[in-house]
């Protein structure tokens, strides 16, 4: 079988992985120049033999979804596509409905493709539409209209849902989460300037959505009930840089703060903590994680753990069944992140067309933020979790950099302040390379970073 490879080009700044011969002129995500995209590993390949595998149903328009069925088209040009989508919009950046929620870009730079694209793909994208449920045995998924579309093949990716924890209140009038285009819009119109917020949870999406209701001119309060803010991507230090620089934005952050209600008549009017504290609040995002959308996949009797357990072809427990992005759970992790969302998705539709061709290999976490005018980068083991393991930190004025070794290799770090090395430090830590000859008793973080940058210029 022959194949045509597509170079693969990733966003230094966000993880987008852009497939062409060239990388996009502005990263549709986070808006870095095409300079800032490095290329990587070959894409998915377009064969052209036909596949035996005359019909796939990829359920869930995510970017898992979406990039699934481009590689199924790819890599069969014949089978037939349907492409089921929950919301009545086209499918759209998920990623950037923080910086939609800003004003940084307007409703016409969310989709991900405009809808003739679909066409062209021979992709019948059908909206509006839940799965409903899956019969494995007849191959069949049924729509939450009730129609019953049969599949050779079934790609699962329908991602997940904001979890809300049970607090007293949660049903008042002006309290949101954000995982949706709708919830943005929703928000969008019960904001106004002045108006006192409170975001409950400060985890990436949180900060991001309390930087965008701040520059909307919101009074925005952080709650975060753990010790220091993003504890999955910061240490102590960083955090505290982090709370510094959005104090100066306006915001104001709470730590160890639990909250205990939601007061109010019908609309909320503040958010009472354990404490016995009233924070006033007209309007409430909530931002406490999300939880996989794994119940039609559990009644169609797959294994299911924290999500949908898949192979490193992204096959569930049934031959006919992969499952990618936020829903799937690869080696113990569900990643609940774009890039490895967006190359599961690439895996199982490549892998769906006929015998499987392609893995996903298990990867560290990274994570990136926007819309809050800091550029940071964390990934892996960032903090000492062995006695093998050995920190170097350092900061300079506004910057600060983290390098966890373990032994001869680089385990995990972060930047904040600056991120341009995010790549080259990503590379290192997921090749595992050699760094042995790097450090010395007398290493410092900045002996680091001049290592790194000279990589980044070889």
């Amino acid at each position: 079988m022959n194949s045509t490879p597509t170079k693969a080009w990733v966003c230094t700044v966000c993880g987008y992985i852009h497939y062409g011969d060239r990388p996009p002129e502005e990263c549709p995500v986070c808006g870095s120049p095409s300079e800032m995209f490095e290329l990587a590993q070959a894409g998915p390949a377009a064969q052209t033999q036909a596949s035996s595998v005359a019909r796939v149903i990829v359920a869930g328009a995510g970017i898992a979804g979406v990039s699934a069925a481009e590689a199924l088209h790819q890599a069969s040009p014949t089978t037939e596509i349907l492409l089921v989508s929950n919301e009545a919009d086209l499918p759209y950046y998920r990623l950037n409905l923080t910086r939609y929620l800003a004003g940084e870009i307007g409703p016409a730079e969310l989709p991900l493709h405009p809808e003739s694209w679909y066409a062209e793909n021979s992709i019948q994208l059908i909206r509006g539409q839940a799965l409903a449920s899956v019969d494995v045995e007849q191959k069949a998924a049924i729509l939450s209209d009730g129609r019953r579309e049969h599949f050779d093949r079934l790609i699962l990716a329908t991602g997940s849902h904001p979890f809300v924890p049970p607090f007293p209140g949660v049903e008042r009038t002006n309290v949101f989460t954000l995982r949706t285009w709708q919830d943005a819009n929703h928000i969008l119109a019960a904001g106004r300037p002045g108006m006192a917020c409170v975001v409950i949870g400060g985890g990436l999406l949180g900060l991001e959505t309390a930087g965008a209701l701040a520059r909307r001119g919101l009074q925005v309060n952080v709650l975060e009930n753990q010790e220091w803010l993003l504890p999955r991507q910061l240490n102590r230090i960083a955090a505290g840089k982090m709370v510094n620089h959005l104090n100066t934005l306006g915001i104001k952050v709470t730590t160890q703060a639990r909250t205990h209600e939601l007061t109010g008549d019908g609309s909320v009017q503040g958010v009472r903590l354990e404490s016995g504290e009233l924070i006033p609040a007209e309007l409430v995002l909530i931002s406490a994680g999300v939880r996989s959308n794994v119940d039609v996949a559990r009644a169609a009797g797959l294994q299911v753990a924290q999500g949908v357990v898949v192979d490193d072809a992204m096959k569930t427990s049934h031959p006919d069944v992969f499952a990618a992005g936020d829903l799937a759970e690869h080696q113990g992790v569900v990643y609940g992140i774009w890039p490895p969302s967006q190359a599961q998705g690439t895996t199982a539709g490549a892998n769906a067309a006929g015998e499987p061709s392609q893995v996903f290999k298990q990867v560290p976490r990274s994570n990136s933020l926007k819309v809050l005018g800091i550029d940071l980068f964390s990934i892996g083991r960032f903090m000492p979790g062995e006695s093998s393991d050995r920190a170097i930190e350092g900061e300079t004025g506004q910057r600060y950099a983290c390098f966890n070794f373990n032994g001869q290799h680089l385990v995990g770090a972060i930047l904040l302040g600056d991120d341009h090395l995010a790549l080259r430090v990503k590379k290192v830590i997921e090749s595992q390379m050699d760094c042995s000859g790097w450090l010395k008793p007398s290493t410092s973080a900045a002996d680091i970073l001049d290592i790194l940058q000279q990589f980044a210029e070889d």
